[in-house]
């Protein structure tokens, strides 16, 4: 980077961390250009200054500790203290055994300079002597104490340490330097580490040499009654720390093993905080290091670890610590707020009030805003996720308004209860487009109104002005209505109803039934039959609206089957029967290229030309229907979320608490890292408003929620093309907590990619909306949309193949640039994918996606067009048409259905409900996949590879391939009827995936001329004594 551009940046950077001094971005900034200058005087300052603000890992603090070290004058009491200062500061924010080990020998190094000397210096006193030495070795070995697997490094350094000293010592003092080690060594043998034998070793070898040897063995079953729980204790863990190791100490892997240790019966303390502590460590880095997600998972951590050590007494460190590392974490800082106000209450309560202990609420509150992570100056700025500013504000606001119930609170209470939660609500409105759609500042604002203040016309105005943000939020308008009427404003109330009803919010229905429940009770009979026929006219217009749209799905739906129908040829053969006994199977071949449908059929296809057609014993073809196509059930608006459901909560209480919204058709439930969530699904749509009323209500005490399931999912498409399963939960997990990512079956098009992604509430799902439009690769816009199943269109790839052109004959030195300068004449284009083979050599065609079907069609107008000397083809892809062999045989010399069968794999012990889409991508990361479909009834799946070679790699694998913790197992997929398969044979067999040959489709493109193949094929299989026997001599005079 030139040096004045640098420059530039470093100042600009600068200018804005004044602003935004808590930014992990802003300071990995700084550090970076402060290390492309080559400065060290500024990547200090900058290392520095993230230090100050924030807790940091240990790569930014180890070279901050060796410039003190440098700087600092250890030999002297001084300089060695400022340097212990560093190391203090560095352990206080996450444990690093870098750190540690590293503080170790800094100890032993000073000890025993200081001790060497002849001449003390003055102000030394007690430090650097053995007893200082000893007890600050302790305290940093106990620090790395929690991580069971490398625990040891660090006591054997200090072990190490005490047997020199111990050697060292007069014959006076041996006797309680070896009383100490012998309690250090018992004490040790009673905590759970890797090396516990060796430990034990140590202990005896340490009895033999120190010990009399006639108490010997006394002591030695006395060690041994005291390590058996400890031993328990690892050995139960053991599995775990190897999975945690081998997955690359990745935060899910940390995630899964707190989970774990959190749900045994009686959690052991020391493991836990071990544990969390470590994940905490890891995740900071990963955060610094820019990975997507770190910093949610930090966040989340911390609340684990708050919640988890709740009942054990939390120290005013832990606090520090937490706010510190998580100082954008609302959740952290609430519950950092309820810590001070019960230790207030107790203060009060023991008549102790001592101001100087703790900070007190008001001012950890103005230090969370502070940090300016809650706020959001401008439109532009990235969006605040309003999830982290509504706990803040209701544990300072939930405080101030116990404090005025107790009579604690001063003249301004009220004032400054309303005015905290007004400011609150202005944060949420403006940290988002999304706000706040469960409205839980404005309801707890509106019930102290009412209750508490007994002002209501402010709660009236306070859900006016809610409603009037929340235009399309059909929840804003009951909760408006809803206290108009608790307030007595019914005609107000009766002409927000009118005016509302035919308004497009986002669930009319509820609006409808409030204000049909609102006439029952406080209306007249006109007014009552009024507000039936205007429901009723709202009604009917929507259906109609919505029987366009189940119109066009059952149109798309029809299309499928067809296509399914057309593609789902068994992979398997069947004995011959019947007629087909004795003959040969012809098979009708395409060519390579195939042309696209006339306009005016769009979408449409002759039954002949789908439907399989059998004859009749009299020769005559029957007659053909299409058979009917059962639309899916509305699943996507016949179905509720509820989220934070208690540990305990059944089905039986869903069932209870949904009885009287409508028919349940299914419940499923679902155990999260750190929540309980569940789906449930009604016969019937009209279901759901009701349903979605129990909102807030509660489970065995604890207050759940309930959404509509599509309101927290995305539909995600267009990300690049080697994102897997993984990535797009790193990508999308910093938003918030993912239920389920939904992934398509590749057995029918294998360029399909997209996903449907699901969090566990909607405001996830909204601030998830920032990454629209973001390239994650250059000319790539990742397409990130809430899968609303009234907009399918936006969010559906069923026109994708009357977008997507298929460019044949290509050179082999054609490029994506030529293509683009031929193509984007006819209009913008959205995507070009060149094939490429394993070596990364062009295959000679590729895929064009246009943004639009009339450029698609347009540019059909290319096709002959010569591109690097070369003619070139150009179609609508087809998904069902695949490159076959002109003679109807493979490279291999088999058939098509034989080579299939003789590169494809059987797996078997696959989990229940395991998505293709998965499998697939499983695979892919071991062996070259064509296809994949899962037989689900049996649990096993057959997969085609893109040789044999690659079927043998599966089939010869020595490692176990894990699937949600089942090894999956692969065997040959053999001839003849598959468990997974029909018996009876199908009108006409292919190869495994292979669809039926469209033989009477007009051919487009240059392809070659077709060689006689089938009637080769049908002369191929005939008898011997049918073709007339040859010797020989006929085959020399044919070489002659």
């Amino acid at each position: 980077m030139d040096e004045s551009v640098a420059l530039d940046a470093l100042a600009d950077t600068l200018t804005r961390l004044s602003t935004n001094s808590y930014s992990v971005d802003l300071h990995m900034q700084h550090i970076r250009l402060a290390k492309s200058m080559d400065d060290k005087d500024q990547l200090l300052v900058a290392l520095e200054m993230a230090a100050n603000y924030m807790a940091v890992p240990d790569d930014i603090w180890l070279p901050l500790i060796d410039a003190k070290t440098v700087a600092s004058d250890v030999n002297t009491p001084e300089g060695a203290l400022e340097v212990l200062d560093v190391y203090s500061k560095a352990e206080s924010d996450y444990m690093s055994f870098s750190i540690l080990q590293k503080h170790l020998g800094f100890l032993v190094d000073r000890h025993e300079y200081f001790s060497g000397l002849e001449v003390e210096p003055d102000n030394l006193g007690e430090l650097f002597s053995d007893a200082w030495t000893r007890e600050a070795m302790s305290i940093v070995v106990s620090k790395g104490a929690g991580d069971i697997s490398q625990s040891h490094v660090l006591w054997d350094q200090y072990y190490n340490w005490e047997l020199e000293i111990l050697e060292k010592a007069s014959t006076d003092e041996k006797p309680l330097l070896i009383n100490g080690i012998e309690e250090n060594l018992l004490a040790r043998l009673q905590q759970p580490h890797a090396n516990h034998q060796d430990t034990y070793q140590s202990y005896s070898s340490f009895t033999t040499a120190h010990k009399p040897a006639s108490e010997y063995e006394s002591l030695l079953i006395s060690a041994s009654k005291l390590r058996p729980r400890a031993i328990k204790a690892y050995e139960k863990r053991e599995a775990s720390e190897m999975a945690l190791a081998a997955a690359g100490h990745s935060l899910d892997a940390y995630a899964t093993y707190i989970a774990a240790e959190r749900r045994r019966r009686d959690p052991d303390y020391f493991i836990l905080c071990g544990l969390y502590e470590r994940g905490l460590a890891e995740a900071s880095r990963r955060q610094f290091a820019g990975e997507l997600g770190a910093e949610r998972t930090l966040q989340m951590f911390w609340v684990g670890y708050i919640d988890f050590t709740n009942s054990q007494g939390q120290s005013v460190e832990l606090w520090q610590r937490a706010t510190r590392s998580a100082p954008g974490s609302g959740e952290v800082w609430a519950r950092y707020i309820r810590f001070l106000e019960r230790v207030q209450e107790s203060e009060i309560n023991e008549g102790e009030m001592d101001a100087s202990k703790n900070e007190n609420i008001e001012a950890a509150y103005t230090r969370a805003l502070s940090t300016t992570l809650f706020t959001r100056g401008r439109k532009s700025d990235a969006e605040v996720d309003a999830d982290q500013i509504v706990p803040l504000v209701l544990a300072r606001a939930g405080a101030e308004k116990r404090a005025v119930e107790a009579g604690r609170a001063d003249g301004d209470g009220l004032t400054t209860l309303i005015k905290v939660v007004e400011d609150g609500i202005t944060m949420v409105r403006q940290a988002s487009n999304s706000g706040d759609p469960r409205f839980r500042l404005e309801k707890f604002l509106s019930e102290f109104y009412l209750s508490l203040a007994d002002v209501p016309d402010a709660a009236v105005q306070l859900w006016a002005s809610t409603a009037a943000h929340y235009r399309s939020s059909w929840a804003a308008w009951v909760a408006y209505t809803d206290v108009l009427i608790r307030t007595d404003h019914h005609d107000l109330a009766r002409k927000t109803f009118q005016d509302m009803s035919t308004k497009n919010l986002d669930y009319p229905e509820a609006l409808w039934d409030a204000w049909h429940n609102f006439e029952h009770a406080h209306g007249s009979l006109s007014s009552l039959e009024e507000a039936i026929n205007k429901i009723t006219q709202a009604g009917a217009q929507l259906e109609t609206r919505r029987a366009r749209e189940a119109e066009k799905a059952y149109a798309a739906a029809a299309v499928q089957y067809a296509e399914q129908q057309a593609a789902s040829v068994p992979a398997v053969s069947v004995p011959a029967t019947g007629a087909t006994q004795g003959s040969a199977l012809v098979v009708n071949e395409a060519m390579d290229v195939d042309i696209s449908a006339p306009a005016d059929t769009k979408g449409k296809r002759k039954a002949e030309e789908e439907l399989p057609v059998t004859e009749t014993s009299g020769g005559k073809k029957p007659r053909l229907e299409t058979p009917p196509v059962s639309l899916k059930r509305d699943r996507e608006n016949c179905t509720v979320f509820v989220a934070d459901l208690p540990s305990e909560a059944t089905e039986a209480d869903l069932k209870a608490l949904f009885k009287d919204c409508g028919d349940i058709r299914d419940i499923k439930f679902t155990r999260m890292p750190e929540t309980l969530v569940a789906t449930v699904e009604f016969y019937d749509r009209g279901s759901v408003p009701a349903a979605l009323t129990k909102d807030k209500k509660r489970i065995h005490e604890t207050e759940i929620g309930v959404h509509l399931a599509w309101r927290s999912t995305l539909y995600i498409t267009n990300f690049p093309e080697k994102f897997d399963d993984t990535s797009i939960r790193d990508l999308f997990g910093q938003y918030g907590l993912i239920f389920d990512v939904r992934w398509p079956s590749k057995k029918f098009k294998a360029t399909r990619r997209f996903c449907y992604l699901q969090y566990t509430s909607p405001s996830s799902a909204e601030r998830a909306l920032e990454l629209h439009g973001r390239e994650l690769e250059p000319d790539r816009a990742i397409s990130v949309l809430i899968s609303n199943p009234e907009r399918k269109k936006e969010r559906s790839d069923a026109d994708a193949n009357e977008r997507e052109l298929y460019v044949a004959g290509l050179s082999k030195f054609a490029t994506k640039e030529d293509l683009r300068k031929v193509f984007e004449t006819y209009g913008p284009i959205k995507e070009i994918r060149l094939a490429e083979d394993k070596s990364g050599q062009p295959k000679g065609f590729a895929f064009i996606d246009f943004e639009s079907e009339m450029d698609a069609r347009a540019a059909l107008a290319a096709n002959n067009h010569e591109l690097k000397n070369r003619r070139i083809a150009v179609t609508f892809t087809d998904s069902r048409v695949r490159a076959k062999n002109k003679e109807g045989m493979t490279e291999t010399g088999l058939g098509r259905r034989a080579d299939a069968r003789n590169r494809s794999v059987r797996v078997r012990n696959i989990p229940s409900g395991t998505q293709e889409g998965l499998l697939h991508q499983l695979l892919e990361k071991h062996s070259l996949v064509k296809r994949t479909e899962i037989f689900a009834a049996l649990n096993e799946a057959v997969v085609e590879l893109e040789n044999p070679a690659e079927a043998g790699k599966l089939l010869l694998r020595t490692e176990p391939i894990m699937l949600s913790g089942n090894v999956l197992q692969f065997s040959e997929e053999h001839a003849g009827p598959s468990r997974g398969q029909p018996v009876a044979p199908p009108p006409e067999t292919r190869g495994m995936f292979v669809p039926r040959a469209a033989g009477s489709r007009p051919r487009a493109g240059l392809g070659r001329a077709r060689k006689p193949g089938a009637t080769q094929t049908t002369l191929s299989a005939q008898s011997p004594d049918q073709q007339g026997k040859k010797g020989q001599d006929d085959f020399r005079k044919m070489l002659g």
